[in-house]
């Protein structure tokens, strides 16, 4: 999924495109002035090196190399652009979690966390989940890690990327490995098909505590989703910087941002308006389930305290991509969507 995505947006392959395109002004972005855009352009930056495509490359040279007021770097070099209409934006957040983990099969401590086998690297159809249950993986040496519960891996898979806290004391960072080629389906909406919960209690938190507490129908709940979730070690990635999202570059917290690549480029800044807030932040990551040009997951960083700010973002809003001058023209003008 995260090699498609960076194809799509390095302009190795061209995307579905989006239809409703509109040029907007910068006096059209609710609270634009407010914001501190500063730590938009540091985050812009970050990225900047893995955009090929001409516009993008004489944009990130200036920002790089000169001391742009930021405010005015943004005006000056790009476009605000409404892409897929005015249906409202939908909104959630996700985090970086922190578990508990041992390096090696421990009491308490049964669930392997894999990585990706080298025959699935061409994006082969692996086994799935309920396979890998099964031992479908076992003995082959694929094992990083071991946690506690199938729904902590489930917890785990779901963000894409987590901090391992091994018994020694040891962290072990963990990136996105890839995945086993399976479409992703809905636990959360499963659990309420079979009457697990009720449909305001379905969230992944809920479901995380059910499949705890209901160990073995927990996992049979878990297996209704075939999509497998592989990692990698990230064993220099230094422990203040946030997770490596799409881009390979690390998330800033408050301003990365999941998007649909097929409609938004990876590496833009996009204007994001919520309910309560707005700021630029930057398409830098890919999930499973973000589909659509005004669908976007914010990034709020490691632990505890950014999953309970990530479980509060349940909203709808707009999202404006940011283009270079003359890509952002192009992109409104033609018949057929987006250039990028």
């Amino acid at each position: 999924m995260r090699a498609l995505a960076l194809a799509l947006c390095l302009g190795l392959a061209q995307p579905a495109g989006a239809t409703g395109s509109e040029l907007l002004d910068f006096t059209d972005l609710p609270g634009w002035e407010a914001d501190d855009h500063a730590v938009a352009l540091a985050a812009f930056l970050r990225s900047c090196h893995r955009l090929d495509d001409a516009e993008w490359r004489a944009v990130c040279a200036f920002g790089a190399a000169a001391t742009p007021e930021p405010q005015a770097f943004f005006e000056r070099f790009f476009r605000p652009v409404l892409i897929g209409g005015h249906a409202p934006a939908r909104l959630t957040a996700y985090f970086e979690p922190e578990l508990r983990a041992s390096a090696t099969p421990a009491p308490g401590f049964a669930v392997p966390v894999y990585r990706l086998p080298p025959e699935l690297g061409g994006g082969q159809l692996g086994p799935s989940r309920a396979e890998v249950d099964a031992g479908a993986l076992a003995g082959r040496g694929l094992e990083l890690a071991w946690l506690r519960s199938p729904a902590e891996l489930y917890y785990l898979q779901m963000q894409g990327s987590g901090r391992l806290v091994l018994n020694d004391g040891r962290v072990l960072r963990l990136g996105w490995g890839g995945q086993n080629g399976h479409p992703r389906r809905s636990v959360s909406a499963e659990a309420v098909r079979r009457g697990i919960l009720a449909s305001h209690q379905a969230s992944a938190r809920s479901v995380r505590a059910w499949v705890r507490n209901n160990p073995e129908a927990g996992q049979a709940l878990l297996q209704h989703d075939p999509s497998y979730v592989f990692f990698r070690l990230l064993p220099d990635h230094p422990a203040e910087l946030g997770p490596l999202g799409a881009l390979d570059v690390p998330l800033t917290p408050g301003r990365s941002l999941a998007v649909d690549p097929a409609h938004v480029p990876l590496g833009a800044p996009v204007w994001v308006q919520r309910d309560s807030t707005s700021a630029l932040m930057v398409a830098q990551d890919t999930g499973g389930a973000i589909r659509g040009p005004q669908r976007g997951d914010l990034f709020m960083g490691t632990g505890e305290t950014a999953e309970q700010e990530a479980r509060r973002v349940r909203e709808r809003g707009r999202m404006v991509v940011l283009l270079p001058v003359e890509l952002a023209f192009r992109t409104v003008a033609a018949p057929a969507g987006p250039e990028w």
